[in-house]
């Protein structure tokens, strides 16, 4: 197997695991103070990574790496916030709608062309969203799940961020200012509902802190060695591994709904990052002519 594509599998099973243990410790500890627990331990191991690497912080570009920060920052809060309330399953698939707001915040942002097949896809991959969400049924339709699809739009804010400052800022860099602004952003919001953890979720915290750094460390691997398109496509399987967490530790078995409108999301997202790796290889050809 390909070495990109294998660490993207171990990328996607790490963040599983992840999203799991939140789930765990979620029953005792609110989503706002696992967002800080995460943030502040992401924060301290990457400021050692920095130190190590001899990366220094930026002079300029500050305003745009903290507007980084509290994108990412939002994003955790809804997806952990919906990962506490919803099955592991829908939470997942929900957050998978990220590539399509991507796509439109750089193109608005970035001025980035839109790919003519987003407007075929884009309707398919919300008619997925909506069987997620189930409004038709009231007794299955949760307003949760609009957390969910606020935490896509914040990602996908985030990536837009990420690829503008990745020109000028390093990575380490940018991975500090989104965990000390989460860090920041969860203090006020937990102030008023925090709760002493017990030894058992310390050592949760410290294993989902832990965990997510090594998630990062093999997609950041996976991209170095593949396609940025093959990974992403490939980090769907994500999906299935939550799912089977889920499963496994919860009994929690997808509806037809759900998996219907998970397989809408899917395939929409494959079809749409073919499309732009076509377009991309054509770009480069054209620059190789001229």
């Amino acid at each position: 197997m390909n070495k990109g594509i294998l660490l993207a599998l171990l990328s996607s099973l790490v963040f599983s695991i992840m999203n799991a243990l939140v789930k765990l410790v979620s029953a005792d500890i609110p989503s706002s103070e696992i967002v800080f627990f995460r943030s502040v331990i992401g924060t301290a191991l990457i400021y050692l990574l920095m130190r190590k690497k001899k990366v220094s912080f930026s002079k300029s570009g500050v305003p745009m790496l903290a507007l980084r920060g509290v994108l990412g920052a939002f994003y955790l809060l809804a997806y952990f916030y919906t990962i506490s309330k919803l099955p592991l399953t829908e939470a997942s698939i929900l957050a998978h709608l990220s590539p399509f707001f991507a796509i439109l915040c750089a193109s608005f942002f970035l001025k980035e062309r839109l790919p003519k097949v987003i407007w075929i896809v884009l309707p398919a991959a919300f008619a997925g969203a909506l069987l997620v969400m189930k409004p038709f049924d009231p007794s299955a339709y949760s307003i949760y799940a609009l957390a969910g699809i606020l935490s896509a739009v914040f990602a996908a804010g985030a990536a837009t961020s990420i690829r503008y400052l990745s020109k000028k800022h390093h990575a380490y860099e940018i991975v500090f200012y989104f965990l000390a602004t989460g860090t920041v952003v969860s203090i006020p919001l937990m102030w008023g509902q925090f709760v002493v953890p017990t030894l058992a979720d310390w050592f949760i915290l410290v294993c989902i802190g832990a965990v997510s750094l090594a998630g990062q460390i093999f997609l950041t691997g996976a991209f170095t060695h593949e396609n940025v398109v093959v990974v992403e496509v490939t980090r769907y399987i994500g999906i299935v591994f939550n799912a089977m967490w889920g499963l496994i530790f919860w009994l929690e078995v997808p509806d037809s709904f759900t998996v219907l409108g998970g397989a809408l999301i899917v395939l929409s997202c494959i079809l749409l990052s073919r499309k732009k790796n076509s377009r991309l290889k054509a770009e480069k050809e054209q620059v190789k002519v001229v």
